[in-house]
Formats: structure tokens, sequence, C-alpha cells
């Protein structure tokens, strides 16, 4: 479980297939072989471990469903330890469970985000979504997307202040909508 609070802006070293070497620092300071990583809100499993840098695997499903396939050799990505029981929860519960890949309408500081139609229905106004690893709060609701409001502070500590009209962001809906929506059907479907 992530909270969608970046700790620090890693760079891809390389890429050889579905092995990714990024550069980092923060996420490196307690990391071991088999600890979970958040980039640009995708969890992955840390696989070698170098001077200033790492390694993890994306398998197909990965690449299929996040923007990490497209990353070029000195590309920045949004990097986040999992959380630990006695730390603050500062954002929001995330899994690191990429939903989907939305297009960039309108760049930060007032991010619009077009999204797939399928996942609407979990974004509400003033609820939580996590936009390439970031969780921030929605503005408002479209009938293609939804509205964020980057302030300066994230947009110059992640990837967000960089993303242009076209660019891809990771999304992740709130788990919970999911929950609450999986248990109604069920309910509906007993009764």
């Amino acid at each position: 479980m992530f909270t969608g609070i970046v700790e620090e802006l890693g760079r891809l070293r390389s890429r050889d297939g579905g092995r990714f070497v990024f550069e980092a620092t923060v996420v490196l300071e307690d990391a071991k072989l088999g600890d979970s990583i958040s980039h640009n809100g995708c969890c992955l499993t840390v696989v070698d471990i170098g001077a200033g840098c790492y390694s993890v695997d994306a398998v197909d499903e990965t690449l299929s469903r996040t923007n990490l396939g497209e990353l070029q050799p000195g590309d920045p990505v949004n990097l986040e330890r999992p959380v630990r029981l006695a730390d603050r929860l500062g954002g929001h519960i995330v899994q690191g469970h990429v939903d989907a890949v939305g297009e960039v309408v309108e760049p930060a500081p007032d991010l619009r985000v077009r999204m797939p139609a399928d996942l609407l229905r979990y974004v509400v106004e003033k609820g939580s979504i996590t936009v390439d690893g970031c969780s921030l709060t929605v503005v408002e609701t479209l009938d293609d997307g939804f509205t964020v409001a980057v302030i300066p502070h994230t947009a110059s500590v992640t990837t967000l202040g960089s993303k242009g009209k076209g660019d891809r962001v990771n999304l992740e809906v709130d788990m919970v909508a999911k929950y609450i929506e999986r248990l109604l059907a069920a309910r509906e479907a007993s009764s």
C-alpha cells in the first residue's frame, strides 16, 4: 500500500525488454530485494540493487496497462516506498495497481485528464484519484474525465509539472468505490 505522496523524482537509467533500471537515492535508503516501490503509481518489485540504482521487472500485462513502456532513458519517474503502519497517511490509500492510462487535456496547475468511460463512475467531486502515483483531490468531474488542482510544490517535485497536452498518465481510482460496487452487486444478485 502507498499514500500517493511522491518521495522522490527518480530517472530511468536503462531498459532491456521488461527489465528497467532506475536511478534514485531516497527510495534506496532502506531498500532490499523483494521490496515494492511505486513507479508513476505502478507497484513493481526490486530485483537488483546497485550503486545509486535498482532494477525491476515489468511483465506484458503491466506494460499494456501503464505508461511505463513509453519511458525513455533519462525520463523522470515519480517514486514512493510503501507505507509503514507507523507512517502518516498524507494522501489516500493507494494500491499501486493502475486501472488505466489517461490523457492530459490541459496541463497543471489546472490539470484536466481524459479517462476511459468505464472508470468515470468511480470519480467524484472532492474524492481521491491517483495520477502518475500522486494522490490528488478531484475538483470537477467531466463527461470524459476530471480536473484536479496541482499546487506549485507538487508540480515542481513530480512529473505532473512537466506533463503537456496529449501526454499519457497512469490512473488509479479509489479502491473503496470499487469494493462497494462489488458488494452491492453481489447483494443485489442474491436478492
